[in-house]
């Protein structure tokens, strides 16, 4: 786990101020790798790279970047592969190895493979090899967006790093993408390549790109893909479950320095501390959040049942409101966008715990959306029951896997969703499948008097959602459920991963994730509707297969919410200067598309868990952190 960054003139001939550029880029990311920092330029000044190291395996100096192979390519690289050890062997007799490294057996792969490389990799990944005897620059992210890819072009010259701050100083001006824009304001991040940044973009997850005769190519070499698997039983799904989660997490535990965990009280983090854990020849420790002040929102007990049931110990931080005071403005900065939920800022403070205690954690990222975990989807699904029971088709359409019979006993578990439920029902009962599943993740229902929605294009923004979410390349006439958990896959889980990635990076952490492996990801997608998600019971199938490993407090749960932040109670209180400082603020510099006004009349009336405060706090905090600071952000090449 590092931070990555490059220059590449696609003209050709020297960059100007290239070892300085460097140097800025470097500086600029330099919290993701404290244990080292390297830099490679070509001799005529073309190209350059810049690694920052966090060592994790092979702590050697034989293992630095950028690392140069015997065929004159130099690659930097982020993430991890954790079939390396294979990786090794198959390649053994093709490449004299001189580190134990990862890194090199990704060059050795390159060589072998050429682009194919990608597709024997299982990991997390990021990274950018500079092949000489072609001229030419390689790069990758992985499957899923664990590990990030931003880049920019300006006047012929193409910029990568692993964090969108390091791109700033090259951009002629700091501005925002108003498409980008409506997309957050919709659903708290974006869909596709582009970023708040106008100018900057990112790889997407499962893409490769090329640079050749300054031409510059991007491909997908994966996708999910859903084609689903009737033979079997669901037995059979449940014991091959089994089989690679428990295959991924061996993979997951390969390091040469101490592995924890991050416990939240859910199914899916205290599944795998558990399983880390299971031989008895472990002593890993936990790390969890809570909020005391508030009982609502304390789910300690649960990460303590866990913690116990494992027989480790148990790290607490213990969140206050003069904490978000304090670091709100540090997240900000390390996300480089307003991004997902407040979730970010708890996740931020037990990395920073975590951090003071070891360089490794596992968490449970990914099981909501790969095994489907949302009270969103039983909300939908009721719908869609009550719909198909009324006009009489449920029992020969696959489509409603659930009936409205099944689901009535897990309704229960929405009553804390009511106000959601209020509003989702407000209007558009009955209408198409993907209408109805955008109005349950659009966060902007309750905006229309803060957002200058006339200069943003709405309409645009539903199209995109649709493209995806009616795919029939990925999805075909399977379950609704199957639609609604690719989108979230394909959208909000790498936004969630962005999040993982930065507040884990930010204090020098490498945060791994061990239910996306591509080959569990790829059987999941296999799996029936009715076996995942049998009755409306959420995760049906990952509580059944690992029933026994779990203790009944957490595998019987009806509350779990996610990372819930009383944001709106410290609004209220505590935070309720800090927060109208901060729009007053807002309202003094005219932000574009806000009405800032409106934003200071309605503080404080949204409904318990809407996103509204959040999501406006954080764009203006944003705003403040890079658009105010325009200057700075400009001067940063000339200060080195």
């Amino acid at each position: 786990m590092c931070g990555i960054a490059g220059i590449v003139n696609t003209n050709s001939g020297p960059v100007e101020r290239l070892p300085e550029a460097l140097e800025a880029m470097g500086t600029l990311i330099s919290h993701r790798g404290p244990d080292g920092f390297g830099q490679w330029q070509r001799q005529d000044r073309s190209v350059g790279l810049v690694h920052r190291r966090l060592a994790i395996i092979d702590l050697s100096e034989a293992a630095a970047q950028p690392m140069h192979g015997e065929n004159g390519a130099v690659i930097s690289f982020n993430g991890e592969i954790y079939n390396y050890r294979e990786l090794r062997e198959s390649l053994a007799g093709s490449w004299a190895f001189r580190s134990h490294s990862d890194t090199e057996c990704i060059l050795a792969a390159y060589v072998r493979h050429g682009d194919a490389c990608v597709g024997h990799l299982r990991g997390m990944f990021a990274f950018a090899i500079w092949d000489e005897s072609r001229q030419r620059l390689f790069c990758a992210r992985d499957r899923f967006g664990i590990k990030p890819f931003y880049y920019a072009q300006v006047d012929g010259v193409f910029y990568f790093a692993s964090e969108a701050k390091a791109l700033l100083p090259f951009l002629p001006s700091i501005d925002t993408n108003p498409s980008a824009l409506a997309e957050y304001l919709t659903f708290q991040y974006t869909l596709g390549e582009k970023t708040l940044f106008d100018g900057v973009h990112q790889l997407l997850p499962g893409q490769a790109l090329s640079i050749e005769n300054g031409k510059v190519r991007i491909w997908r070499y994966w996708d999910v893909r859903f084609q689903i698997d009737w033979d079997h039983s669901p037995a059979y799904f449940r014991r091959r479950l089994r089989e690679l989660v428990e295959e991924s997490l061996s993979l997951h535990l390969r390091s040469d320095v101490s592995v924890g965990s991050y416990v939240s009280g859910g199914i899916d983090s205290s599944l795998i501390h558990l399983l880390a854990n299971r031989d008895g020849t472990s002593d890993s420790p936990g790390f969890h959040g809570r909020f005391t002040e508030f009982p609502g929102y304390d789910e300690s007990r649960y990460a303590q049942a866990a913690a116990d049931c494992a027989g480790g110990k148990l790290h607490i931080a213990d969140i206050r409101a003069q904490d978000f005071r304090t670091h709100i403005r540090d997240v900000i900065y390390h996300l480089d966008f307003p991004v997902a939920g407040p979730g970010s800022f708890p996740q931020y403070m037990v990395s920073k715990l975590a951090a003071s205690h070891l360089k490794v954690v596992l968490g449970g990222q990914g099981g909501d959306e790969i095994f489907g975990g949302y009270a969103r989807y039983v909300v939908a699904y009721f719908e869609q029951c009550m719909k198909a029971a009324i006009e009489g088709n449920y029992k020969n359409n696959q489509n409603y896997v659930v009936t409205i019979e099944s689901i009535v006993p897990n309704l229960g578990l929405l009553r804390e969703y009511k106000p959601l439920m209020k509003e989702f029902w407000r209007s558009g009962l009955f209408d198409p499948m993907d209408q109805r599943y955008f109005r349950l993740v659009d966060r902007s229902t309750d905006m229309e008097d803060e957002i200058d929605w006339t200069a943003l294009d709405r309409k645009q923004v539903f199209e995109d959602f649709a493209a995806i979410f009616n795919n029939p390349a990925n999805v075909e006439k399977e379950a609704y459920f199957d639609q609604m958990t690719h989108f979230d896959f394909k959208c909000l889980l790498p936004a969630l991963l962005l999040v993982e990635d930065r507040m884990s990076m930010a204090h020098g952490l490498e945060s791994r994730v061990p239910l996306l492996d591509h080959p569990l990801v790829e059987f999941a997608a296999t799996i029936p509707a009715n076996v995942k998600f049998k009755d409306g019971n959420l995760k049906h199938l990952i509580k059944s297969a690992f029933a026994v490993d779990l203790p009944a407090e957490i595998l019987n749960r009806r509350d779990k919410m996610g990372f819930p932040v009383p944001l709106k109670e410290w609004c209220d209180g505590d935070l309720k200067e800090f927060v109208r400082d901060t729009f007053h603020h807002m309202a003094s510099k005219h932000r574009p598309f806000v009405n800032a006004k409106a934003v200071l009349e309605n503080v404080g009336s949204e409904a318990r868990f809407s996103r509204k405060t959040w999501g406006l706090l954080s764009l203006e905090l944003w705003y403040q952190a890079f658009h105010d600071r325009a200057t700075e952000w400009r001067r940063k090449i000339a200060s080195q």
